[in-house]
């Protein structure tokens, strides 16, 4: 009782409360030049706590009061000024308030729109003009960017009125994004004239230019935007333009160049509405000053700021797409100068730490380090080439002519290395160095033309003979540098299609790219015989660029070169020939370049034959019985490839250097051929070639791979080679690694960077050394190797197909090679073996061996992959419980965090590997990469819906009919939800854990186990609650699972009802819905709903919200009452009818 006479009281206290709250705003605070703005914030927060208590129902008159107490001065005006922004910025942006206050407050705003926005724009024109008058500005528009000084005695008022001009401004900006267009573009767009004025206001232009900025990105109905395009008139862009000239006219000071960044995005914004309006049915035409602004904004594109230039690339990607600009004179006017543009702005400069380029000085605002700036770099880099290929497919000719012009002036350019030499030898290139920067921008922009002109012009088209010339140019270039070595290769391979014209040049592009398969650096040619030289990351790139070079144009056109076949066979074997002339993954790759050629054959016992003389020497060393040896025996291995040893000198000595390489040869070979063998892809040829055995029951053919016989002969050393590196990771083994390799076994450095996201230095990318010691060689041996051998298990299957899956006890020999000794198999080897073998093996399976090779396999799988994650999340979670980790460790905080990141990377193949395998989700392909490396939790998406039609796969059928297998999968897919990876949890929410639940509802299920999967999910919404998309996902899965289940299930409702703070009664109505089918059905949308207000306790909350006290704002009563007429008493309690007939009286 007392509470409720409290409650009076203050009710009846507050008409003579209000009244006096804007009067305390006139007089409790200092003149607005000297009072603090925290005081001021503080004051128009209070002020607008009460007006979300009070307005409109108990406060109608707040509005003319704000009026009212603005006409006392500047100090009034700007603190009115504050208190409609913070009440926007509450009620709108932020929605800080219930839904009825919200609801309420906001309609209100709205109906009296009209009125706030004239207060606000009269207040902004009344004041800047009152400040334009004290500063002596001239009256005339075209001067307006010339104020003259002020008198000292008037400055003061002055500065008071620009004040108000900004905080109207302000305040303008908080509403311009909401309102109704038509506000914004009411009186002939007064308020856009006005903002467009003010861009020459020093004072007042930022703020001027965001309103704008927020203005023209206004989305809506296209009618409603039409407006917008007053814009392209010519009094506003003379302002836009002499603003922006202006502004950076006055060099590199941080306010202006803020300014610029603003008007950019006004342009580009207002090239978005350009390009929505024209060609829509709003009758839009081309402005007559598309030229000028084009000019404008080319401009922006050729500013110093690497920032400016990549801002303005979505907007010319735009413009150049469009069904009606493209074609427009203007625009196709400018392709070449921007194409001149994109010429420079592809150069690497702008370093924050260097000083060669004035872009340097403005990358130092935008970026705080080179490796920021070159991650900018590069995507801004790509994001051109997008734009130069459309601009490209509007005028192709325009931009080779460009390409040839600077690729002649580059190759007879002298080199300068610049201040800085390589690591690589005296009076080469690094990659700062001026020469390298220009080669490497000519080079992209050379691409990006030339594939372009071939995909647009037709054949008869191609300037054949200028191509041909200028691939002679690059093929008679010869340089020692390996930085522009690699640059002349990208050359001749965006040149080669010339080359399908005139074959003749065949050889001379072949003997170019043969001559850097074996480039050295004339300093490294004493080691060249030396397996110990390392060689540098810019030499070792220039010979393998020069064998990817050649794979790729035995891929893309393997008739052109199979003339040459016997030609190119003599090379390779040439260079084969000498052990050490090339590393094993350059003889591989020349093999590959044969084996595809070999495919042209299209005769299967050719290409066999083939096959058989290639690997030769592959069998010979892989089946000999020294080999056979140690591949079986982990101790022998050790000792083979000397990993046992003591080094002296870590750097130069190696003694097993060349044991390792020949195992590297045999596997890289191996999985060469299996990767690249293939039969004829049209069915006819693979008749007549003899490739096609037989048909399947289903009708499609059956294939034989002429690369079978020489594989599976040596199937069995792979899988031995598989287990003896398996058991390598048993303690006992570990312990025998000599003390110079006893961390040979450990990730790489690049792969712990790679999880931990860790950019690496720039130089060190092309000047380090490979492996600078012999224990970096080891460990680089373990990775790959172990990588490869999946790998080849992972191609056999769709390489030789029924061939691999029907090898006798398949399924035995990979559980006892593969899967052996998986306990100890660290998590960052573990990751691949799934990702590169057990999934393609799955996806690739016909169903006809799931019985007898995949469910075998998977089975035991699963179960143990459940058991290990599940302990691996247990250490994480309890991790702040246990004792510190062992003092010895270099760095135990970046252990940890590595640690986790690679048990979510894994938790994620796993849960992908799963999926794949259960779940068929129509229109959806199935994602054959991992996820990348490093956090990806911002890339979740928001709004959540199943796909309806996840339904399990025969694999997925077959699977979950063993009970074992069964439990495995579910337990894992349900614990895998409260686990704290929040991108597994959606994924697994989203696509499995339903459509496993739904293949086992039918049967008898234990309560307790309907009970622990419904408890699963709220403690998946206990960890993950705070993140929207997974909070979506994991409520609809539970209402999922109580709609099926609680009408079987009592103690579902049991378990509901121990969620902290849920309403007894609420729940009770939703149960007796749910399980009276008598009842009509609730709309889907409002059952969820009213089941999410349910589950609200225990939902997770982020950690700011977590111990907030909350605000209780009572609702008052409703604006809009909706008067229902009561039909009882008015029509049908009036017995004689006369309700009805006065319905029907004149």
């Amino acid at each position: 009782m007392r509470a409720e006479a409290g409650r009076e009281d203050a009710d009846s206290h507050r008409p003579a409360l209000r009244p006096a709250d804007p009067g305390a705003c006139g007089q409790g605070t200092q003149s607005i030049l000297e009072e603090e703005s925290h005081i001021k914030d503080v004051l128009s927060r209070i002020v607008v706590e009460m007006i979300k208590r009070e307005w409109p129902q108990h406060w109608p008159d707040m509005l003319k009061e704000l009026d009212t107490l603005s006409k006392q001065g500047e100090t009034q005006t700007e603190l009115v000024m504050f208190i409609l922004l913070r009440l926007a910025e509450d009620v709108v942006t932020f929605q800080t308030l219930p839904t009825q206050r919200r609801r309420d407050i906001q309609q209100t705003l709205t109906q009296n729109m009209e009125k706030i926005f004239s207060f606000l724009l009269n207040t902004l024109q009344q004041n800047v003009n009152k400040y334009r008058r004290m500063v002596g500005a001239p009256q005339e528009q075209e001067a307006l960017t010339t104020p003259q000084k002020t008198d000292l005695a008037q400055e003061p008022k002055a500065q008071a009125n620009c004040r108000v001009g900004i905080a109207a401004l302000n305040t303008l900006a908080g509403y311009i994004d909401w309102v109704a267009l038509s506000h914004i573009t009411a009186d002939n767009c007064k308020l856009l004239e006005m903002l467009c004025l003010l861009l020459n206001e020093p004072e007042l232009q930022l703020g001027a230019a965001e309103c704008l900025l927020i203005a023209v990105s206004r989305k809506g109905k296209l009618e409603d935007r039409k407006p917008l395009m007053v814009l392209f008139g010519d009094v506003a862009m003379h302002y836009i333009l002499s603003a922006a000239q202006t502004a950076d006219g006055e060099g590199l000071v941080e306010k202006h160049y803020v300014f610029l960044k603003r008007l950019c995005q006004v342009l580009c914004a207002l090239g978005s509405q350009l390009c929505a309006l024209l060609g829509s049915e709003c009758d839009v035409e081309t402005p007559a000053n598309f030229g000028k602004y084009l000019e404008s904004f080319l401009a922006f594109t050729t500013h110093p700021s690497q920032f400016l230039r990549s801002s303005t690339q979505i907007t010319w990607g735009a413009l150049f797409r469009h069904e009606v600009l493209s074609r427009d004179p203007l625009l196709l006017a400018m392709i070449p100068k921007y194409l001149r543009a994109s010429m420079t702005n592809l150069v690497k400069v702008g370093f924050p730490s260097k000083t060669d380029s004035p872009s340097c000085e403005y990358s130092r605002f935008d970026f705080d380090s080179d490796e920021d700036f070159n991650a900018f770099f590069n995507s801004f880099r790509a994001q051109q080439g997008e734009v130069m290929r459309m601009a490209c497919r509007l005028d192709p000719r325009t931009g080779f002519q460009m390409a040839g012009e600077w690729l002649k002036y580059q190759l007879t350019s002298p080199v300068d290395t610049g201040p800085m030499n390589s690591k690589t030898g005296e009076g080469l290139c690094s990659i700062f160095s001026p020469s390298f920067v220009q080669w490497d921008a000519m080079t992209f922009f050379s691409e990006s033309v030339i594939s372009q002109m071939f995909r647009t012009l037709d054949k008869d088209e191609i300037p054949v003979n200028d191509g041909i010339d200028l691939l002679q140019l690059v093929l008679n270039f010869e340089t020692k540098d390996p930085l522009i070595l690699s640059c002349v290769l990208t050359n001749v391979s965006a040149l080669f299609p010339f080359v399908t014209y005139r074959p003749e040049y065949l050889p001379q592009v072949l003997a170019k790219l043969f001559a850097s398969v074996t480039f050295e650096v004339i300093e490294e040619s004493k080691f060249v015989m030396s397996v110990q030289a390392p060689r540098t990351r810019a030499v070792k790139n220039v010979r393998r660029h020069a064998c990817s070079s050649i794979i790729k144009m035995c891929r893309d056109y393997p008739q052109l070169v199979l003339p040459n076949f016997e030609m190119l066979y003599s090379h390779v074997k040439q260079l084969l020939s000498n052990e050490l002339l090339l590393t094993q993954m350059e003889k591989c790759a020349l093999m590959e370049a044969l084996v595809l050629i070999s495919n042209q054959f299209k005769d299967y016992e050719r290409q066999k034959a083939f096959l058989e003389e290639l690997m030769a020497p592959v069998a010979g060393l892989w089946l000999s019985p020294e080999m056979q040896r140690v591949l079986s025996d982990p101790e022998a291995f050790i000792s083979y490839v000397g990993a046992d040893n003591k080094i002296t000198d870590p750097v130069l000595e190696d003694p097993s250097g060349l044991n390792r390489s020949r195992i590297s040869f045999c596997v890289y070979t191996i999985l060469g051929v299996v990767k690249r063998a293939r039969w004829p892809a049209a069915t006819e040829e693979a008749k007549a070639g003899g490739f096609l055995v037989g048909y399947m029951p289903s009708g499609s053919p059956i294939y034989r791979n002429p690369c079978t016989e020489q594989v599976l002969k040596l199937l069995d050393n792979i899988l031995a080679l598989i287990r003896t590196h398996n058991n390598l990771y048993t303690p006992e083994m570990v312990a025998r690694l000599g003390e110079t390799f006893a961390k040979a076994l450990d990730m790489l450095e690049v792969e712990k960077n790679a999880i931990l996201g860790l950019p690496q230095p720039l130089l060190e990318l092309y000047d380090s050394p490979v492996y600078k010691t012999v224990l970096e060689r080891m460990q680089g041996f373990f990775c790959t190797l172990y990588d490869n051998c999946f790998h080849i298990l992972g191609n056999a299957g769709p390489s030789m197909q029924q061939d691999f899956y029907t090898v006798e006890g398949l399924a035995t020999q990979l559980l006892s090679s593969a899967f052996i000794n998986l306990n100890n198999i660290p998590d960052y080897r573990l990751r691949p073996m799934l990702r590169v073998f057990v999934k393609p093996l799955v996806l690739s399976c016909p169903s006809e061996y799931y019985e007898t090779l995949v469910c075998p396999m998977l089975g035991p799988l699963f179960t143990y992959l459940h058991v290990r994650l599940s302990q691996k999340w247990q250490v994480i979670n309890q991790r702040s419980m246990l004792c510190e980790d062992d003092a010895a460790d270099d760095n135990p905080e970046s252990q940890e965090m590595l640690e986790e990141q690679l048990i979510r990377l894994l938790t994620r193949e796993v849960m992908d590997l799963v999926t794949v395998c259960c779940v068929s989700k129509k229109g959806v392909e199935h994602n054959t990469t991992a996820a990348v490396d490093g956090d990806d939790d911002e890339a979740m998406a928001t709004e959540v819906t199943p796909p309806a039609s996840a339904e399990l796969t025969e694999l997925g059928k077959c699977l979950m009919k063993q009970e074992d297998v069964c439990t495995a999968l579910l337990v894992t897919a349900y614990t895998s939800l409260s686990w704290k990876d929040t991108l597994s949890c959606q994924r697994t929410t989203t696509q499995l854990c339903w459509p496993l639940l739904k293949q086992v509802l039918p049967g008898n299920l234990l309560p307790d186990a309907v009970s622990w999967f419904f408890i699963s999910v709220l403690k998946g919404l206990q960890t993950h609650g705070q993140h929207d998309g997974c909070m979506a996902a994991l409520v609809h899965l539970a209402f999922q699972i109580y709609e099926a289940l609680r009408p079987r299930y009592a103690e579902l409702k049991a378990v509901m009802e121990q969620i902290p703070d849920i309403q007894r009664d609420s729940l009770e109505q939703f149960d007796s819905k749910l399980l009276n089918p008598t009842l009509q059905k609730v709309a889907d949308k409002r059952r969820k709903d009213h089941f999410k207000r349910l589950i609200t306790g225990c939902i997770g909350k982020p950690l700011g919200e977590q111990f907030r006290k909350e605000v209780h704002i009572r609702n008052l009563p409703s604006l809009f009452k909706k008067v229902k007429p009561s039909l009882e008493t008015d029509v049908l309690e009036n017995e004689d009818g006369e309700g009805l007939t006065a319905f029907f009286e004149p």
